[in-house]
């Protein structure tokens, strides 16, 4: 087992042991998640308490979010400017802006089909602001499946929107390599 995955097995048992004590307003636990402030049975630990990377599922930070304008170079060269909520994935901005971002795996970093490059000076200030300066494992994996492969590609699933990112560019590549047998292609929800 690797250390990384033992680590997140610690701060499960951890989670699991705060779980398991009484507290008047558990949803306000730091790294603590929960659908309904009364609903301690839906309590869960958040990824980010975990140590993991970010991982959607579900819609991302509401319509009254704070935007920023991006633009995304698509692959016949023509250009789409969209305004993203800060909070949300570049993956989730394009799928509800209608940008040909693919996403097969949904966001969840198991494949590169939203596969994108950054500008050099973006992608520095993106890495600066990782805790350990580097891209996670996992995105390290998939980008080496990406088609068009930069020294400055991320995939959008794991790329989050910030105040910073006003005016970015961010090019799609020309192609994608989606491995699930029948071409899936999942439309948002």
């Amino acid at each position: 087992m690797s250390r990384r995955i033992i680590s997140v097995v610690r701060s499960a048992s951890y989670c699991q042991r705060l779980l398991s004590k009484s507290h008047p307003r558990p949803h306000s636990l730091p790294g603590f998640v929960t659908s309904s402030a009364s609903a301690r049975n839906n309590l869960h630990c958040s990824p980010v308490a975990l140590g993991a990377q970010v991982r959607w599922h579900g819609d991302g930070p509401g319509p009254d979010a704070p935007t920023v304008n991006v633009t995304f170079v698509n692959p016949d060269d023509s250009q789409i400017e969209v305004s993203a909520r800060v909070g949300e994935t570049l993956l989730q901005t394009a799928h509800r802006t209608g940008v040909e971002m693919e996403g097969a795996c949904e966001g969840v970093c198991a494949c590169s089909t939203c596969h994108v490059t950054l500008e050099q000076d973006l992608y520095d200030r993106l890495l600066d602001g990782m805790d350990d300066g580097a891209l996670s494992e996992d995105e390290e994996d998939m980008l080496d499946m990406a088609f068009g492969l930069t020294h400055t590609s991320r995939l959008g699933c794991q790329i989050e929107v910030g105040e910073d990112m006003e005016g970015s560019v961010f090019t799609l590549p020309k192609a994608t390599r989606n491995f699930y047998v029948d071409g899936h292609k999942p439309t948002p929800h």
